[in-house]
């Protein structure tokens, strides 16, 4: 019996573990069964073996289901499979699931709610249905996010600072410290509808064939190559998981001037991506987070180059 609880977080990590990888790396889906069910299983598994065996405390059930966590993480990071920082953005849903979990454990021994045999049938069936939901609620629908700054300076000014500009100086915003790709500089070759512009990054550099040429008003252009989004960070290995590669993807963006006055300009930054991790609601708010302090970066620095010109 001493090794009860030993042999149940085994369980409450493999189990997962498998489950996990069977979506990302056979069905390539990060979504609702690796951010929900997942952790929803670690807290549950072992707290429900446990409870099987012996009495268990509420208490003691949700150390059990965190505990189990912290190895995952702790698998995730030695096994070169994750960095620090997705498992922080991840980390509210894992700990609201693995918290479910554990409670769940708890009440259905507590209660008698299920017995053993169809609280099995139960999880296998709702793995299941986790995978296909995951499946058919892919999206590639366009997500723009919009940022604007006012710059005292001619709009004509302005244009000039957008279609390329020089150096940034190195990013004071923690977000750019952590992995995110930060933007540095933009270049053209050409002029016009047709025209390559390259917006620079620390992790290599957006490909934007310009669509709309409409001096001093609005540049368009679609984007047909982008590095990856960030270099992930990991205590004990160089990782390249696969959700660098195909899961944000930058897909157009654009650049609206509007004449306030002759000396002060409305400045507009669009971007327009896809997002393939699910849940969207949630993974969302970070990718509009990071979006806009990569659009603040480029408009402060072309508001600032336009004002001291």
């Amino acid at each position: 019996m001493k090794y009860i609880k030993v042999i149940a977080i085994f369980a409450g990590v493999l189990i997962p573990f498998l489950i996990g990888g069977i979506s990302i790396a056979i069905l390539g889906d990060y979504g609702w069964t690796v951010f929900m069910i997942v952790p929803f299983l670690m807290g549950f598994i072992p707290v429900y073996i446990i409870g099987r065996k012996q009495e268990i405390q509420l208490r003691e059930s949700y150390k059990i289901g965190f505990a189990t966590l912290g190895v995952v993480i702790f698998a995730l990071l030695i096994f070169a499979i994750e960095g620090i920082i997705c498992i922080v953005m991840a980390s509210p849903l894992l700990i609201l699931f693995v918290w479910l979990g554990a409670y769940l454990g708890y009440k259905t021994n507590a209660g008698n709610w299920l017995n053993p045999t169809n609280s099995t049938l139960m999880l296998l069936l709702l793995c299941g249905l986790s995978m296909s939901f995951d499946t058919v609620n892919k999206t590639e629908e366009l997500i723009p996010v919009r940022t604007k700054v006012i710059v005292n300076a001619p709009i004509e000014k302005v244009w000039e600072n957008v279609v390329t500009f020089d150096k940034i100086d190195a990013p004071q915003d923690w977000i750019f410290k952590t992995g995110i790709s930060c933007p540095t500089d933009a270049t053209i070759k050409g002029e016009g509808e047709g025209a390559i512009r390259y917006c620079n990054f620390t992790t290599g550099s957006f490909v934007e064939p310009i669509t709309t040429w409409d001096e001093p008003e609005l540049l368009q252009f679609d984007v047909v190559e982008q590095p990856i989004p960030m270099n992930e960070y990991n205590p004990f290995w160089d990782i390249h998981p696969p959700h660098l590669e195909g899961y944000f993807v930058s897909k157009k963006g654009q650049f609206k001037l509007n004449r306030l006055a002759d000396n002060k300009t409305e400045l507009e930054g669009t971007t327009w991506y896809t997002l393939k991790i699910l849940p969207q609601a949630y993974w969302n708010l970070w990718s509009d987070f990071v979006i806009h302090k990569i659009h603040k970066r480029v408009l402060n620095h072309i508001k600032s180059s336009a004002e001291n010109k």
